[in-house]
């Protein structure tokens, strides 16, 4: 097979990536565009490979640039943004877990009837505080539309809003009902939402319960501002959502687990399948899973296909799939951390390791110290981007605490899965994860709150990336060839 041809998969889907991306800087939702697609890709069956590979790249590119505006277009389309100022009675559905805060509980929600208005939109809903109503309910109430708040403090509300369809917020009054619950697909996403909630952390409370439910779940409501602060600054905050390496690990565990207890290889590949498709519905389809999701799903029928598994092409299906659904995702932080790491990864990971080797590093913690350093230095400049922060102890921290939350995240699955039919070990296997909560919270406080654990300046990061710059100069310049 010639290099070409090999690599047609990969062109396929970065040309397709460009387009779609794209989109967000130019919109061409002309049918003209597919015409021109079209004009492209028919002299490519006559040309010679290059010729051909590069004139299906430029035919791809416009075709997804054209999609790309059209679902812009889809999610910038609001009805109930020109009814602002206006109160109504409406039937809503609650899509995620709500949060409280300390004027209103705010949850995202679905309209589904707004006073004689039969609209389906996704709107943020405002309840005044007190209970706040679970996961997936269905809700009457009398509210007014508003538009979002505008930028504030360095933070555009309308604008993050918008890039998820989200173009209005429903200031309910007092007096909301609960009439029922939503069906199909989300009520099952639901039930499996309230299942983890409930019986991973089982008869855990305070600290530890919401340590252990943001690693599983990805929710901090039950964690203080000054504890989530020093995640953040020790570079831990990712162990609080749901990221492509706890997806991984569920999948991988429920596949192992599978084959421990007598499944076949193929039944033991169709359960991981089953568990992941089941664990991304519980925790809410973001950019970082949906893209590790499908990247394990591929590697799974790879094997059962017995086709080779190609990482390069599973992380560019995988991209292709997200924004296609919504081009938006580009300018998304969770978008920019995920895709960044996981080519730092593929990238430069094994390098680190390598340099390692020959020094007293045992090897599981040299591959610890190599993703981790590949992670931090490829997601600070999206951190300093998005958030004006830079840790400098996210390797250390990272090291000791990522292993510690892998195991705590098998534990709280095996705990909710015994829950419901062995409650005593259940409670046990809680109470371990407990202490390992405690240690987590303990080590992010500690690793978060050494001097200058964290750069918020752009003077110092300036000057950190002169460092960096230098001491990976310095490194291509001394280092010696690896031997073959």
């Amino acid at each position: 097979m010639s290099r070409t041809v090999a690599h047609t998969p990969h062109v396929v889907g970065a040309s397709l990536c460009v387009g779609l991306a794209a989109a967000n800087a130019a919109r061409v939702s002309s049918p003209l565009v597919v015409l021109l697609a079209l004009a492209l890709a028919v002299p490519a069956t006559l040309v010679e490979p290059h010729a051909r590979l590069a004139l299906l790249a430029g035919s791809l590119v416009l075709t997804g640039c054209w999609w790309g505006s059209l679902r812009l277009a889809a999610l910038d389309a609001s009805v109930l943004a020109s009814r602002a100022g206006h109160v109504g009675s409406a039937l809503v559905e609650i899509t995620a877990q709500p949060r409280p805060g300390e004027f209103e509980i705010r949850a995202r929600a679905r309209v589904l009837r707004f006073g004689s208005l039969a609209a389906r939109e996704n709107v943020l809903l405002e309840l005044p505080p007190g209970r706040a109503p679970p996961q997936g309910s269905r809700l009457e109430l009398v509210a007014m539309v508003k538009l979002p708040r505008g930028p504030t403090n360095g933070f555009d509300e309308r604008t993050w809003l918008r890039h998820s369809g989200v173009h209005v917020v429903l200031d309910a009054y007092p007096g909301w009902r609960v009439v029922g619950r939503r069906g199909g697909l989300g009520g099952v996403a639901d039930r499996l939402h309230g299942w983890l909630a409930r019986d991973s952390a089982y008869g855990l409370t305070g600290e530890r319960r919401a340590v252990v439910e943001g690693i599983v779940l990805g929710e901090t409501q039950g964690l203080d501002s000054d504890l989530l602060a020093r995640f953040q600054a020790s570079g831990l905050y990712h162990v609080l959502a749901v990221d492509g390496l706890k997806v991984t690990a569920v999948a991988g565990g429920a596949g192992a687990l599978a084959f421990l207890l007598g499944a076949s290889r193929l039944g033991s590949e169709l359960s991981a399948l089953a568990v992941l498709a089941g664990y991304v519905l519980a925790v809410g389809a973001r950019p970082s899973v949906v893209r590790a999701a499908i990247a394990s799903a591929l590697v799974s029928l790879a094997w059962l296909s017995a086709r080779p598994r190609d990482r390069w092409q599973a992380l560019l299906v995988a991209a292709v799939a997200l924004l296609a659904w919504n081009p938006y995702f580009l300018l998304d932080a969770g978008f920019q951390l995920s895709f960044s790491a996981v080519t730092a990864i593929f990238l430069v990971a094994h390098r680190v390791s390598r340099f390692l080797e020959g020094y007293p590093v045992p090897r599981i913690l040299a591959g610890l110290v190599g993703v981790s350093a590949a992670c931090g230095l490829a997601t600070a400049p999206v951190t300093w981007i998005q958030f004006h922060q830079v840790s400098l102890v996210t390797v250390p921290a990272n090291v000791v605490g990522v292993p510690v939350v892998a195991e705590m995240l098998g534990v709280a699955l095996l705990t909710a899965l015994i829950a419901p039919v062995l409650p005593p070990l259940a409670a046990l296997l809680a109470q371990a994860n407990g202490w390992a909560a405690a240690f987590v919270a303990a080590w992010a406080r500690l690793t978060g709150g050494v001097p200058y654990a964290q750069v918020t300046n752009s003077r110092s990061a300036a000057i950190l990336a002169d460092c960096c710059v230098l001491a990976v100069c310095g490194w291509l310049l001394v280092r010696k060839p690896h031997p073959s």
